[in-house]
């Protein structure tokens, strides 16, 4: 009973930050079932169930609210839900404390992507594509869909940068974007966690609906607060999660 409230805290947490930065929230779905003692691929694969259910909340209130371009969504959905199966079948390659290791690797990157997109924002960026545009989706929703699979996140902490980079979007569009190709990489990956047996339905139900009641606070409320404030709070805990999951991975190669 415990684990589940935890659960649905962490599903209600996941899914704020869907709404607010256009990512799944893997990573603290990720980072508190390993807490709970759940193997890392179970995690992963769990949080790839969850993620589909709230990023399809967000997109669903973006699109009635006639904030989401469906053909911006397809554009990056096809290299993502072809890519997104190869990660799910290599997550199960690869050693427990590797997972674990690449994860935390990960969102120390992503403290940088952060750093990185508000100095695209500070200098407001609207040049011409220099870019060629189908080999910047290719490539924006080829990476995404990879660590939806590998990591059990969205990818919408590379997508949202990335867009911004490579296809010069802004950041309200590449957000509202990002969260609708989460839904479309995370289900690819999702049927083939399934498949093998790592996707734990029940947790990944309560997960999933905290999710929902977070995302809708997410998209709704928490986009009014300063993004200077939310980006430190969200970065500080990034840097948390990483040292956490680093242990994780020590215990994890010192067991063996």
């Amino acid at each position: 009973m415990e684990n589940w409230l935890f659960f649905a805290l962490g599903g209600v947490f996941s899914g704020i930050l869907a709404g607010i930065l256009g990512i799944g929230g893997g990573f603290i779905i990720v980072s508190l079932m390993v807490a709970l003692g759940y193997p890392a691929i179970q995690a992963v694969a769990t949080s790839s169930l969850v993620i589909i259910i709230s990023s399809t909340t967000g997109s669903f209130y973006n699109w009635r609210m006639g904030y989401l371009d469906l053909q911006r969504v397809v554009y990056l959905a096809i290299p993502a839900i072809i890519t997104a199966p190869l990660g799910a079948y290599l997550a199960e390659l690869i050693p427990e404390y590797v997972l674990l290791t690449i994860f935390s690797c990960f969102l120390l990157v992503n403290v940088y992507l952060i750093r990185l997109r508000q100095k695209i924002v500070a200098q407001a960026q609207h040049s011409e594509q220099t870019l060629n545009p189908t080999l910047s989706r290719i490539a924006t929703g080829g990476i995404a869909g990879l660590l939806a699979g590998l990591l059990g996140i969205g990818g919408g902490m590379i997508m949202v940068p990335l867009q911004m980079l490579l296809l010069n979007e802004e950041i309200k569009v590449a957000v509202r974007t990002s969260l609708g190709v989460i839904v479309t990489a995370t289900i690819s990956s999702s049927i083939i966690h399934a498949v093998q047996g790592n996707v734990l339905f029940i947790p990944g139900l309560i997960l999933g609906i905290g999710g929902i009641l977070g995302t809708q606070v997410g998209t709704r409320v928490l986009p009014n607060l300063p993004n200077s404030l939310v980006s430190k709070i969200f970065s500080l805990f990034l840097l948390i999660m990483a040292v956490f999951n680093f242990w994780q991975a020590w215990k994890s190669y010192s067991s063996r």
